[in-house]
């Protein structure tokens, strides 16, 4: 634990990064997010740290009190980057990570930590600017490193590989002892049938039914050698097995967005596998795929059991309407991830 750590928190969105960065032993100063409604979840959960709800670019002059803290961490938006996005070098979001870059300069901090898509350091359509920021912080006087972390590796019950840049001041050989440090956070994570066993079915007292977004069969389903992988249903959300781990919760969850689980098969797992047996009959064309509307039994992620597959505690609060409160928990960084890069980019500069 690093008790005597400080930092500074921005794009701190509903705060999952800062749940992590707490849990390592860090003192979070001040946090920084656009959005009011993730930013009144933010302070209904962190109250002794200051919020300031603005533009990141409007605040500049106020980080100058906060020179000298130990790390600056963030999740600067990510859709620009995303495969799943236009991947557009223009978007104005994608301008943000300059911004961050603008705040460790005014900061100061020993350390930075940015968070964001794996495609920002996988693919080659982000190489320039990958490379750029890695520049940029190197005139800075920071050694950076970006770094692919899978969340399941974690704690984590959800597929969900992210890419930290690590910047520490005056150093550039770290990436072997931070990766050290890191992998001796690896835990490993309960499966979805024992996460959400104690919740009970959606609609129960400990799980209200809280996504109301009709599954229908895609008349058109792209098909995989996993049923899981499979595009069965209209809309992104996939189905979960039970007995893995989620696929990513995504920043834009919600309605047909949201991922799927069988209730009859989650609840008990002598019945039978329908998402199994319905990939069977189409791989084998015993059934015509087809537009109608699939079997009850087949349900959208409550808000319970997403903010559980990201980690949060199960008495943090989200304020806002059920469609922003998806958004909140999917554009989070998960909890239990944060803390193990936190815990890692902590044990590094004490060392």
């Amino acid at each position: 634990m690093s008790e005597n750590i400080t930092a500074v928190s921005l794009f701190s969105g509903a705060g999952g990064m800062d749940v992590g960065f707490k849990n390592a032993g860090i003192k979070v100063l001040m946090a920084n997010e656009i959005d009011k409604m993730a930013s009144k979840t933010f302070i209904e959960n962190h109250p002794e740290t200051k919020m300031i709800v603005d533009d990141i670019n409007n605040i500049f002059p106020v980080l100058e009190e906060y020179r000298g803290v130990d790390i600056v961490f963030g999740g600067p938006p990510c859709q620009g980057f995303s495969v799943i996005g236009k991947m557009d070098p223009d978007d104005i979001r994608s301008q943000l990570i300059w911004s961050f870059l603008k705040a460790v300069e005014i900061i100061q901090p020993r350390a930075f930590v940015m968070e964001n898509v794996k495609a920002l350091a996988a693919i080659a359509k982000w190489k320039d600017v990958r490379e750029e920021f890695i520049v940029k912080a190197k005139e800075m006087g920071y050694g950076c490193i970006p770094f692919i972390v899978n969340a399941a590796e974690y704690g984590t019950p959800q597929k969900r590989e992210r890419v930290f840049f690590i910047g520490i001041k005056g150093e550039e050989e770290f990436g072997d002892k931070f990766l050290e440090l890191l992998y001796k956070q690896k835990n490993k994570a309960p499966t979805i049938r024992e996460l959400f066993k104690d919740l009970g079915p959606a609609g129960t007292e400990r799980n209200p039914k809280t996504c109301s977004a009709k599954i229908t069969y895609a008349e058109r389903p792209v098909m995989r050698k996993i049923p899981y992988d499979c595009l069965m249903f209209n809309g992104i959300g996939r189905p979960i097995d039970p007995d893995g781990y989620s696929r990513t919760i995504t920043a834009s969850q919600g309605g047909n967005m949201t991922l799927i689980v069988d209730e009859e098969f989650l609840h008990n797992p002598n019945a039978n596998n329908w998402i199994q047996e319905y990939y069977e009959k189409l791989v084998s064309h015993e059934v015509t795929p087809k537009f109608a509307e699939a079997p009850e039994r087949l349900r959208r992620l409550t808000i319970n059991e997403t903010r559980r597959i990201q980690t949060f505690p199960d008495d943090y609060v989200f304020c806002g309407a059920k469609t922003s409160v998806y958004k909140q928990i999917g554009n989070a960084v998960p909890c239990n991830m944060a803390k193990a890069v936190a815990t890692a980019v902590s044990e590094l500069l004490n060392s």
